[in-house]
């Protein structure tokens, strides 16, 4: 036999072994879903970037042993850190729509990055879904059509509910406000007036800081001599902490009814023993008697990372419910689309019927004009003890 004929032969019977080793292989599985995270994963907030993840993990675990979506593609998560800067966020959303492929885009824990997602979202056709920035202008972005999603807070929901729990836990008549000098402190300055103006009751007065200033007892200061009662802050971790250190020095002892900065990461190492003072709303509470997708949930948590041993554990629990109801969410759209096209999906959310969700019990959660799952009577107020986030005895 000549060498070349001999080489052929051992390449006939080569690629005949490797088809009949195909032939006794199962199948290859479709490829996977893949779902995109950007969140912060560093820095002060990289707490809340890991109760997303895991709130979003938990649920995906779910969607697996169900068999996965789609004829069984199975779902996995992607994560970037944007480490709360909106180029940052940028970036990754083009990465992980472009590059990874994702069928649906989780993120934006600070509402700036948020809003430089959105653009992104809407051009490229991509499902975005909010499970923590408030700002009202991210899911009411004049997108036509409109990609964003959110289950979470809405600063103008939020801040009706700020108004009225002042007035009721403190008796305020006179607040102050006390709002990071950002597009989220813009979106709260207009639905704290807005609020504030339908209750009849004229503010104090607004100041306003940077994210990175360590003094703010000018701002407090001249709120103090305009007679604010109550103040109404808005700002995340390390800003939140800096109002609370700002008001010890001056040995002011006001109420203070937050938005839900504080809940995102290190809030009581950096604000010190005061920072119990400071009320703020949340989304959910695994503390107290749970529903059964609630028991479900904190077993699967327990099981999953050795850290858990009980509510108290979970912080912040915000983060964790808001990403398990948006993921198993956006899994029952992509259900509803049948495919994970862009558009298809964003039209299945719409297509959502009765969902038994960790948070509530969702009826049609998403329409073309609401596309916000929670109200104001879904919310939960907290403070911290020690570092835990405990609901407030008696709030509503």
């Amino acid at each position: 036999m000549t060498p070349t004929r001999r080489s052929f032969m051992l390449r006939a019977t080569a690629a005949a072994l490797f088809a009949a080793g195909l032939a006794s292989q199962p199948a290859l599985a479709a490829d996977p879903i893949k779902i995109g995270l950007i969140t912060a994963l560093s820095g002060e907030s990289a707490r809340a970037g890991e109760a997303l993840t895991r709130g979003m993990t938990v649920a995906i675990d779910e969607i697996n042993a169900r068999g996965g979506l789609l004829g069984g593609r199975q779902v996995v998560l992607v994560r970037r850190d944007d480490e709360g800067n909106p180029a940052k966020g940028m970036a990754a959303a083009r990465e992980l729509i472009f590059k990874e492929k994702v069928a649906v885009l989780f993120g934006g824990l600070d509402t700036p990055v948020s809003m430089a997602i959105v653009p992104i979202v809407n051009q490229e056709k991509v499902p975005f879904m909010g499970p923590w920035a408030a700002g009202t202008a991210i899911t009411q972005n004049k997108g036509n059509p409109n990609f964003v999603f959110r289950v979470s807070a809405m600063d103008e929901i939020v801040d009706s509910a700020m108004v009225q729990y002042a007035q009721k836990t403190f008796q305020s008549a006179k607040p102050g406000m006390i709002l990071v000098n950002n597009p989220w402190g813009e979106s709260n300055e207009k639905g704290l007036n807005a609020a504030l103006t339908a209750a009849k009751v004229t503010p104090a007065g607004i100041e306003k800081f940077q994210p990175n200033d360590l003094d703010i007892v000018p701002q407090l200061s001249r709120l103090k001599a305009a007679g604010a009662d109550t103040l109404f802050l808005v700002g995340n971790v390390g800003p939140s902490a800096q109002v609370v250190k700002s008001l010890d020095r001056m040995g002011w002892k006001v109420p203070v009814v937050s938005h839900w900065g504080p809940a995102g990461g290190r809030f009581t190492e950096l604000a010190g023993p005061n920072a119990k003072n400071v009320h703020f709303v949340q989304t959910y509470s695994f503390f107290g008697k749970q529903g059964p997708v609630g028991d479900k949930v904190m077993q699967a948590l327990k099981t999953k990372y050795s850290d858990i041993k009980g509510p108290q554990d979970i912080t912040p629990a915000v983060g964790v419910a808001n990403a398990y109801d948006g993921m198993q969410l956006a899994a029952l759209a992509i259900a509803q689309a049948g495919s994970t096209d862009g558009d298809a999906v964003r039209q299945g959310f719409y297509k959502i019927g009765k969902y038994e969700g960790l948070i509530k019990t969702y009826e049609q959660p998403f329409t073309p004009t609401s596309h916000d799952a929670l109200r104001e009577d879904d919310y939960v107020w907290t403070h911290f003890i020690d570092n835990r986030i405990l609901p407030v005895k008696g709030a509503q």
